[in-house]
């Protein structure tokens, strides 16, 4: 039994390690300049992110561990390698402790909303959204205004620097706030009829970005966040519905 247990758990922890190691390429890529090259691989630590949570749970094999391990991998893909990537693109005409300052906002919002994530987590009662917007969101953001410049401006344009440092600081306090955002949904219609509208809004957001690719990212980026705001602005909150766990 306890082999059997250890071999399920090989693989949601292999496609963590995957995210780090993806994390650690992004790093490396933005160090050598290569910033388009270096947003796809924090791109693919995110989709390694949604998965080896969600092979965790349909397999039964959640754990504190996991949640600790997923959180390290975390902190190296959407904490470290965005705040990198802030200072070489939108902080190096300012003075460099200013720009440390503003580029260190990812590294510093980021950690400590993972932190308070590991706290308020119950695997037994998983919730289905987020309480303030998550460290993958908050980057992939951060890309999708460099890949939205891109796709306007040309392959050297990666966005007006202030417009740059501006969202950088929004992201920041969104990562430490209390406003709910949802999680990627359950792969399935057969679960609630708010997983079945997410689902639905999933695959059109998937759609445009197969059809737009970087033009359409930033939109839809900014759409989840700036609707979620308003839901909670105007006191719209999703209901504490539980994830079904999968066995």
């Amino acid at each position: 039994m306890k082999s059997k247990i250890s071999t399920k758990r090989f693989f949601p922890n292999a496609l963590t390690i995957l995210n780090m190691f993806l994390g650690f390429l992004s790093i490396i890529f933005i160090m050598k300049g290569k910033y388009f090259d270096a947003g796809l691989f924090i791109l693919l630590a995110g989709l390694m992110d949604i998965f080896d949570g969600k092979i965790a749970r349909s397999l039964g094999i959640s754990s504190k561990f996991g949640v600790e391990f997923d959180s390290l991998a975390d902190v190296v893909s959407f904490c470290v390698a965005p705040s990198l990537l802030v200072y070489n693109l939108y902080c190096e005409n300012i003075n460099y402790i200013v720009g440390a300052i503003f580029s260190f906002i990812p590294l510093i919002a980021g950690t400590v909303r993972l932190a308070k994530y590991n706290l308020d987590t119950d695997e037994d009662n998983p919730k289905s959204y987020f309480i303030g917007l998550s460290t993958p969101i908050s980057t992939v953001t951060i890309l999708s205004f460099m890949y939205f410049s891109i796709y306007v401006g040309g392959p050297s344009n990666y966005g007006d620097s202030s417009i740059g440092i501006i969202l950088v600081c929004i992201l920041g306090l969104l990562m430490l706030s209390p406003i709910h955002f949802p999680k990627v949904p359950l792969i399935t219609f057969k679960s609630s009829v708010s997983n079945s509208m997410l689902l639905m809004i999933l695959i059109v957001c998937t759609a445009s970005l197969i059809i737009w690719k970087g033009f359409a990212l930033f939109p839809i980026c900014l759409g989840y966040i700036i609707s979620n705001v308003l839901f909670w602005v105007f006191k719209i909150r999703p209901s504490n519905i539980q994830l079904k766990k999968r066995t």
